[in-house]
C-alpha cells in the first residue's frame, strides 16, 4: 500500500505516524511545501513574546527525526500542484530546483491547511500575517532590526489577542482594532466583557465595533484607514481569519461547499473513495447541533489524521463530530468554551436557557482563591447541557474540560450535580464549580427560583408597579447599585417582609446571585412571585459599567454558602 500524504503539521503527520504505527511495510510519502513538518504553531505568538526563547523547542519534528522513527519519505520545499484521480497520481514541484515529476498512489490524503485572510493589498515590509515558522521569524527579526515602538493587530480572535499579548511583552504600545463588539468570537459578548478590562488594563487600547478600510505604507511607518479616522502604528499584524486552502482539491473535481471546505463522510473519505482529507479545510459535523462547519483547530486535526489512517489500513473509525472546545490565555486571564454559544443558540431555535455562577478556583479558606466566571447553556426540556464558557485565574480549563466530556456525554445539569470530582483546598471545594453550575440550572428546571438575566433588566418596570430589590449589604450598595433597586440586606429581609406588598412581582439582585437566590427563597416562600437576577450586580456592572471588582474570594465570604 502507498499512501501519500500532502501537507504536514497537525492532521499529516499524525497521520503519517499513524499509519506506520499500524504498516510496517506500508510506503509513506508526505509533501510540504513549507521547510518544516511538524511544528507547534500554536505555541508561534509566545516566541515572539520570549515567553518561549530557543526556537528549536517549536520543532516538534524535523524531517530527518521522521524519518528515522517512523520510516516516512519527508519532501519538504515540495508542492504538489496537481491530482489526477482518473490516474490515481499527482504532479509535484520540487521548488528549490523547480523540477517536476509524477507520483503514484494507492491512497491520497489531503492535510491542506487554511490560509491567513489578507483583507486589503499591500505590499511592505511593515505588515505581517501569522500561520508558520517563516512568518514568525520575519516578525521576530524586524522587531529586532527596527524597534518598532507601535504595532496594531487587526482582528480579536484567537491570534490576534495572543499577538497583541505577547507584542505588549516586547513592550511595544499596541492596538486591537476589531470589526465586531468584542473579542474572541465563541465567547458571548458578556462573557467577553471581563476580557475587554483585563486586556485594557494590560495596556493594550482596544478599538471594538471598527474596521480597516484600507493601508498606506510610508517610509517610516503605517497608516491605517479606519471607520472613525485615521491611526498611525510602525508595524501591523493582520489577523482576521483564515480560508481553507482547497484549490488542488477544486482543480481535482472533488466535492465542496459554497465556503470551499472539502466535503467528507464520516469515515473522512471525500467524493473519491480513494483519496481522505482532515484538519482545517474539511467540513465537519457539529457534535450538539448537526450543523456544518469548519473548525480551523489543533485537536480535531490531529484526531482526523488518526482516523484516516485507521481507515487507509482497513480499521474502521468514524470522526463523530467536533464541539469546538477551546482555550486561550489573555495576560493573567484564562477563557475557555466548548459546545454551543448563545449567538449559535439563538440563530438555530434551540429551546435553551442559561446560567451564570461565579465560583472559587479552590476552597475560599485556602490562600489565593480568586473567583472564574462560569455559563452553561442548557436544554430546557430535559436539562442536557449545550456548552459552557467559562472566563477567570486558575482552575478555568479543568472546569472546561470536565463540561467539555459532560457535553460529548449527553449530560443534564442533574448529572453535574452527582459528579464526584477530585477535592483539596488547595485544588478546589467541596463542591466544585462545575457541581455548582448544577445545581443552580436543577433549581431553575424544577422551580425552586425563577431567574431574569442582565439584557431584562432594562426593561424593568420603574414606576412602582414591581419591586426593585438590591439585598447586598448598606456598604456595596452605596459604592454602586442597578438604578431603581432599594436596599433591604439579606440578613434584615425576614424582619422587613411587611415593608413589601405580595401583589407586586420582586425582582432581586445581590453581588453575583447567590445571596439573591437565597433571599428569592426567603420571598417565595412567603407568597412573593419574585424573580433571581443571574450573575448579579457582579455581572450587570461589567457589561455596562466595565467597572467590576477583582473577585478574590476574601472578599466574597457568601460565595461560599450551599444551595
Amino acid at each position: 500500500m502507498k499512501t501519500i500524504i500532502i501537507g504536514g503539521v497537525a492532521g499529516g503527520a499524525s497521520a503519517a505516524a499513524r499509519l506506520r504505527r499500524l504498516d510496517e511495510k506500508a510506503e509513506i510519502i508526505m509533501f510540504e511545501r513549507g521547510g518544516h513538518i511538524s511544528f507547534a504553531n500554536c505555541g508561534l505568538p509566545y516566541y515572539i513574546g520570549g515567553a518561549i526563547r530557543d526556537k528549536e523547542a517549536l520543532l516538534l519534528q524535523t524531517p530527518e527525526r521522521f524519518n528515522a522513527r517512523f520510516c516516512v519519505d519527508v519532501r519538504v520545499h515540495t508542492e504538489v500542484t496537481a491530482i489526477d484521480k482518473s490516474a490515481k497520481a499527482v504532479t509535484v514541484k520540487n521548488l528549490n530546483s523547480g523540477d517536476t515529476y509524477t507520483e503514484s498512489y494507492d491512497k491520497l490524503i489531503l492535510s491542506p491547511g487554511a490560509e491567513p485572510f489578507m483583507p486589503f493589498k499591500i505590499e511592505s515590509e511593515r505588515v505581517f500575517t501569522l500561520r508558520n515558522m517563516a512568518d514568525t521569524f520575519r516578525i521576530k527579526r524586524f522587531i529586532a532590526a527596527n524597534k518598532p515602538r507601535s504595532a496594531v493587530v487587526v482582528g480579536g480572535g484567537y491570534i490576534g489577542v495572543e499577538m497583541a499579548e505577547n507584542l505588549r511583552e516586547a513592550e511595544l504600545e499596541v492596538t486591537i482594532v476589531e470589526m465586531a463588539d468584542q473579542v474572541i468570537a465563541p465567547l458571548d459578548y458578556d462573557m467577553a466583557c471581563d476580557l475587554h478590562l483585563h486586556i485594557e488594563q494590560k495596556g493594550v487600547k482596544l478599538m471594538l465595533s471598527e474596521s480597516v478600510r484600507g493601508v498606506t505604507a510610508e517610509k517610516k511607518g503605517l497608516t491605517l484607514q479606519l471607520g472613525s479616522g485615521l491611526l498611525q502604528t510602525d508595524m501591523l499584524i493582520v489577523a482576521v481569519g483564515v480560508r481553507p486552502e482547497t484549490a488542488l482539491a477544486k482543480e481535482a473535481g472533488l466535492s465542496v461547499n459554497e465556503r470551499g471546505g472539502i466535503l467528507v463522510d464520516r469515515f473522512l473519505r471525500t467524493s473519491d473513495e480513494n483519496i481522505y482529507a482532515i484538519g482545517d479545510a474539511v467540513e465537519v459535523t457539529d457534535f450538539v447541533t448537526g450543523q456544518k462547519s469548519m473548525i480551523p483547530l489543533a485537536g480535531p486535526a490531529n484526531k482526523q489524521g488518526r482516523i484516516a489512517a485507521d481507515n487507509i489500513c482497513g480499521r474502521q473509525s468514524q470522526y463523530t463530530g467536533t464541539q469546538g472546545s477551546a482555550i486561550i490565555k489573555v495576560f493573567d486571564m484564562t477563557a475557555a468554551a466548548t459546545g454551543v454559544n448563545e449567538k449559535t443558540a439563538r440563530r438555530l431555535g434551540l429551546n435553551y436557557d442559561k446560567s451564570f455562577t461565579y465560583s472559587a478556583s479552590h476552597a475560599g479558606y485556602y490562600p489565593g482563591a480568586v473567583n472564574m466566571s462560569v455559563k452553561v447553556l442548557y436544554d430546557k426540556d430535559n436539562g442536557k447541557i449545550l456548552g459552557a464558557q467559562i472566563v477567570g485565574f486558575d482552575g478555568v480549563d479543568k472546569r472546561c474540560d470536565v463540561l467539555a466530556t459532560a457535553i460529548r456525554a449527553g449530560m443534564t445539569a442533574a448529572d453535574l450535580t452527582s459528579l464526584e470530582l477530585c477535592y483539596a483546598p488547595p485544588y478546589s471545594s467541596a463542591k466544585d464549580p462545575v457541581n455548582m453550575a448544577g445545581y443552580v440550572i436543577e433549581n431553575l428546571l424544577n422551580g425552586t427560583v425563577k431567574n431574569l438575566h442582565w439584557h431584562e433588566v432594562a426593561a424593568l418596570p420603574r414606576d412602582g408597579s414591581a419591586i426593585l430589590l438590591d439585598i447586598r449589604t448598606p456598604f456595596e450598595y452605596k459604592n454602586g447599585h442597578i438604578d431603581g433597586f432599594v436596599n433591604i440586606p439579606l440578613d434584615e429581609l425576614r424582619g422587613r417582609l411587611s415593608e413589601l406588598d405580595k401583589n407586586k412581582t420582586i425582582y432581586v439582585t445581590c453581588q453575583v446571585g447567590l445571596r439573591g437566590y437565597i433571599g428569592a427563597r426567603i420571598l417565595a416562600q412567603h407568597g412573593f412571585d419574585v424573580y433571581n437576577l443571574s450573575g448579579g450586580y457582579r455581572l450587570y456592572q461589567s457589561i455596562y459599567a466595565q467597572m467590576a471588582p477583582p473577585d478574590i474570594i476574601g472578599l466574597r465570604p457568601e460565595s461560599r454558602l450551599p444551595l
